[in-house]
């Protein structure tokens, strides 16, 4: 029983530990957890995903990843073009930042015509979400092949392991997703908005670059 709580926390610590640092799909579950916009699909997408690759890995997938280069590099390219893509969205944004509001993500929207803004603005968040979850070649070398390495080490109980990162993953989107709406208040002011969308940008802009200068 200790060995298999051990196991569960180290797994958890390490998919914490790469889960939480500032990135694309971070900075996308906290935007959309501000506005309050189609939160429980993204948090779902990201966590399900997190679990299907750390299944992979601990699978032994990740072998099998890093042999296939060409992939990789064909996913750092596509990605890369798309994070910048956003990141420029993000940075018009800054422009108009009285365009959006906490309640539906844009302005002047209701009755049937919210209905259908609605469905569409989830749309694109689900997409979204997608695109920046599989797209993103750093998640296949981090949480297939890094965290497939690490539970292979913890012999029998490298599921155990795997299943405190797939923990770790769903509470660190959970607590984004949902907790980021007590900020709220600090962001009801269009000024705070830009700021927000202006670090998004940047952060958006700097990381498709990185992944494309590194194919």
């Amino acid at each position: 029983m200790n060995s298999a709580l051990t196991a569960t926390a180290a797994g958890f610590g390490t998919g914490l530990s790469l889960i939480v640092a500032i990135g694309a799909q971070n900075a996308f579950v906290l935007r959309q957890g501000v506005r309050r916009d189609a939160v429980l699909a993204v948090v779902a997408i990201c966590a399900l995903s997190d679990a299907a690759l750390i299944t992979l890995g601990v699978g032994g997938v990740g072998a099998v990843v890093v042999a296939w280069p060409s992939v990789l590099t064909a996913v750092g390219l596509i990605g890369g073009l798309f994070l910048i893509g956003y990141g420029c969205l993000a940075a018009r944004r800054v422009l108009k930042p009285s365009a959006l509001t906490l309640e539906t993500g844009s302005a002047g929207v209701s009755g049937a015509a919210g209905v259908a803004g609605a469905g569409g603005s989830r749309r694109r968040a689900v997409l979204t979400c997608l695109a920046m979850t599989w797209l993103n070649p750093h998640v296949y070398l981090d949480t297939v092949f890094l965290l497939g390495s690490i539970a292979a080490d913890r012999g029998p109980w490298r599921w155990t392991f795997g299943l405190g990162a797939v923990v770790a993953s769903l509470v660190w989107f959970a607590a984004l997703g949902f907790g980021a709406r007590l900020l709220s208040p600090l962001l009801a002011r269009p000024s705070a908005w830009r700021v927000l969308d202006a670090l998004i940008a940047a952060t958006m802009i700097v990381l498709g670059a990185t992944l494309i200068a590194g194919v």
